[in-house]
C-alpha cells in the first residue's frame, strides 16, 4: 500500500493579526450586514417625499377655506366686485322707484364717469341662470347705456358691479334701493309715492296698503316724510293717469292738491278733465293746470289771443339767478314768482327781509 505524500502550505497573512478587544481604525464605518440596499432606499425617500405631499395639500386645503370664508363674507357685504357685461344686467325683481322720463342731473354723472370711472359700483344679485339682477344703481345703469350708445366704446359696455349675496328677502332688497336713493340723490316724493303704491300691488310684498307700503319702503325715512310720500299717493292714486309729469310737482303743490281732492269727490275728475282739455307737453305747462285747481279755478283749453282788457296788462320774464331760473309774471296789483324750490324751508324772517329788500328796490326805481 502506498504512502500519501503531505504538503505543508505557508499562507502569510495580509494584515497583521489583530487582538481581540481592539477597536477599529475607521469607527464611522458600519458593518457590511447594518448597510441598506438600494430598494430599500428608495422606499425611504418615496415615503418621505409622500408625507412632505400630504403637509403641502393639507396646507394648501387649509388656505382654500380660509379663502372661502372670507370670498362669502365679502360678499355678504357687497364688497366682491366684478366688471359685468351690461347685457347680463336684468332689472325685473324690483320696481324701479326712479322716473325714465326726467333726470337733469344725468348728463353731470356721464361726465364724471368719463373723467374719473365709475367710484362706487352698483349691486347685482347671481341669478341661477348665469345673469345678475339689478338691486341697487340704476341711474348709473342709465349712464353707462348711453356712454356706450354716444361713443362706441367698449369699455363702458361692462360696468363694475358688486355682487350681493343671496337670500335677502325681497324687502330687503327694496330697502337697500330705496335707502340708497334717499341718501344719495334726493327723488321726488311722486316718485317715492308712485313706488309704493306698485309695492302694495305685488303680492309677494306682503304689503296689504299703501300705508303698510310706506312704512316697510321708507322705515328709515321721518314720520313727516312718511306722511307727504302717504298724501302724493292718494293724488297719484285719483289722477295719476292722467300727468305726464309727477315727478316735477313740488311738496307744496302735491299738498294741496290733496286737501282740494279730498274737498269733493267731483273734483278728481274736474282735474283730469282740466288736463285732457290742455294737454299740457311740458312740465310748467302741467304744472300751471294743477296750481290753477289748486286754487279753485278751472282752466280751459288755450285759446286764440283776445286783445287785452284795459287794467289787465300783463308781463311775463324770466330771470336766471345763482339758485336757478325764476318765472315771474306782473301784472296790475299782482306779481308772481315760481322756481324750483322749497320756500318753506326757509327761515320766515329771511323770507320778510328778501320780500322787504325786493320791494324797497322798486320803490328807488320810481
Amino acid at each position: 500500500m502506498s504512502k500519501r505524500r503531505v504538503f505543508d502550505i505557508d499562507f502569510t497573512p495580509d494584515t497583521a493579526a489583530v487582538p481581540a478587544g481592539t477597536a477599529p481604525e475607521n469607527p464611522a464605518e458600519k458593518p457590511a450586514e447594518n448597510r441598506r440596499g438600494p430598494m430599500a432606499t428608495a422606499i425611504s425617500e418615496n415615503a418621505d417625499a409622500l408625507r412632505a405631499r400630504a403637509e403641502a395639500e393639507q396646507n394648501i386645503r387649509a388656505e382654500n377655506d380660509r379663502l372661502a370664508h372670507e370670498f362669502v363674507r365679502l360678499k355678504k357685504l357687497g364688497l366682491v366686485v366684478d366688471r359685468i357685461p351690461l347685457g347680463k344686467i336684468r332689472m325685473d325683481k324690483l320696481i324701479r322707484d326712479r322716473s325714465d322720463k326726467r333726470d337733469p342731473e344725468l348728463d353731470e354723472l356721464k361726465e364724471s364717469i368719463k373723467s374719473v370711472g365709475l367710484s362706487n359700483p352698483i349691486r347685482v344679485e347671481e341669478r341661477s341662470d348665469g345673469t345678475y339682477e339689478l338691486i341697487q344703481g340704476y341711474r348709473r345703469m342709465r349712464a353707462y347705456f348711453s356712454l356706450l350708445s354716444d361713443t362706441g366704446d367698449q369699455q363702458y359696455a361692462a360696468i363694475p358691479a358688486g355682487l350681493v349675496a343671496k337670500g335677502d328677502s325681497l324687502q330687503d332688497l327694496y330697502r337697500r334701493m330705496v335707502d340708497e336713493n334717499l341718501v344719495r340723490r334726493d327723488i321726488s316724493f311722486a316718485e317715492m309715492a308712485q313706488l309704493a303704491l306698485r309695492y302694495a300691488e305685488d303680492t309677494q310684498t306682503g304689503a296689504e296698503t299703501t300705508e303698510d307700503a310706506v312704512n316697510d319702503l321708507y322705515a328709515s325715512a321721518g314720520r313727516q316724510k312718511r306722511i307727504y310720500i302717504r298724501h302724493f299717493a292718494q293724488v297719484l292714486k285719483a289722477v295719476g293717469g292722467s300727468l305726464k309729469f309727477p315727478e316735477a310737482i313740488p311738496r307744496a303743490l302735491g299738498l294741496e292738491l290733496k286737501k282740494r281732492l279730498e274737498a269733493d269727490a267731483m273734483n278728481a275728475q274736474m282735474l283730469r278733465d282740466a288736463l285732457a282739455r290742455v294737454q299740457p307737453s311740458t312740465e310748467e305747462a302741467e304744472l300751471e293746470v294743477l296750481r290753477g285747481f289748486a286754487e279753485g279755478k278751472r282752466k280751459n283749453a288755450p285759446r286764440a289771443a283776445a286783445a287785452p282788457r284795459p287794467g289787465v296788462a300783463k308781463t311775463t320774464l324770466r330771470c336766471t339767478v345763482p339758485a336757478g331760473t325764476v318765472r315771474c309774471q306782473a301784472r296790475d296789483g299782482k306779481i308772481e314768482m315760481a322756481m324750483d324750490h322749497d320756500f318753506s324751508a326757509i327761515d320766515q324772517r329771511r323770507l320778510e327781509g328778501a320780500i322787504a329788500a325786493f320791494f324797497e328796490a322798486l320803490g328807488d326805481e320810481d
